[in-house]
């Protein structure tokens, strides 16, 4: 949960904020336009997943404010990708991260933004356009919440919970691999399922409402270091069945493996506990 706080004076959060509060305003257009049925071009890319006007319109603003504030290369799920090898820090960004909950008229849909140094996420801003807020992981100290159409702040508040909330994609249950996960979850603990589209999950781990992300279909890297270094910074994290950390920009491939995302110590014993029981 969050309590109200004054604003802070980062440098970076300050040159980032106005450009992710108007990438959210262009979302917000385009999402109301596609709802009301206006013209509104979708495509398919080569592994069929969707991408469409809106997408490549948040793209192209952020791209250019961007290279106005900052000389780091930008690695984008709708840009070009082919000169990564060789960067060492970079901005990630994902700038419609849930287009098919945005296509299907489900307002979960975020921006993704992280900078990367040597592999590791070390700033990140989250988001949620639909919602009017954005969680902010500063280089140093606590997430941030702010309530873009108030201005008002907020500062990450740890709040201990009983119940266990496990967050799931809409998708997941078509999935068997969940319901298997599931069912070994439920020999351990009693449980509550959190369904939501995109990187929304990892938010609402900062909200008290997902305490368990498990994730058995594939990602990409832009999909996930934003959620990882928010979650990271309040005791929690995202890691490989292997029980590794996600780095970033290291492989042939930014396609991510199959993960677990938790809040804190004892939701990844849990965690771990049920997908060993699985497996």
């Amino acid at each position: 949960m969050f309590k109200t706080a004054m604003p802070p004076q980062d440098q970076l959060i300050g040159q980032l904020v106005p450009i992710v509060t108007q990438a959210c305003e262009i979302l917000r257009e385009e999402y109301q336009r596609y709802c009301a049925g206006a013209d509104f071009d979708v495509e398919r890319k080569e592994d069929n997943s969707p991408v469409t006007q809106a997408d490549y319109r948040a793209n192209a603003y952020i791209t250019a404010a961007l290279s106005q504030i900052s000389n780091l290369p930008l690695l984008s799920e709708e840009g070009d990708q082919t000169q990564r090898k060789d960067w060492k820090a970079f901005w990630l960004l994902d700038p419609l991260d849930g287009t098919k909950e945005f296509l299907h008229k489900r307002p979960e849909f975020t921006i993704n933004l992280s900078k990367v140094v040597n592999a590791e996420t070390v700033f990140a801003i989250l988001a949620v356009p639909g919602e009017y807020t954005m969680y902010i992981c500063p280089e140093q100290g606590i997430p941030l919440k702010l309530d873009i159409a108030s201005g008002q702040w907020f500062e990450y508040c740890p709040q201990d919970t009983a119940a266990v909330h496990v967050g799931l994609s809409q998708s997941a249950q078509s999935k068997p691999q969940y319901d298997e996960y599931l069912q070994s979850l439920a020999n351990l603990t009693e449980y509550t399922v959190f369904k939501a589209g995109s990187a929304y999950k990892f938010c609402m781990m900062l909200e008290d409402r997902v305490d368990i992300y498990p994730r058995f279909h594939p990602t990409c890297e832009w999909d996930t270091s934003a959620g990882q270094c928010l979650i990271e910074r309040i005791g929690g994290g995202l890691i490989d069945f292997k029980g590794r950390p996600f780095v970033y920009n290291q492989r042939d491939s930014l396609l991510n493996g199959g993960f677990i995302a938790y809040k804190n110590k004892h939701m990844k014993k849990l965690a771990l506990q049920a997908l060993e029981l699985m497996l």
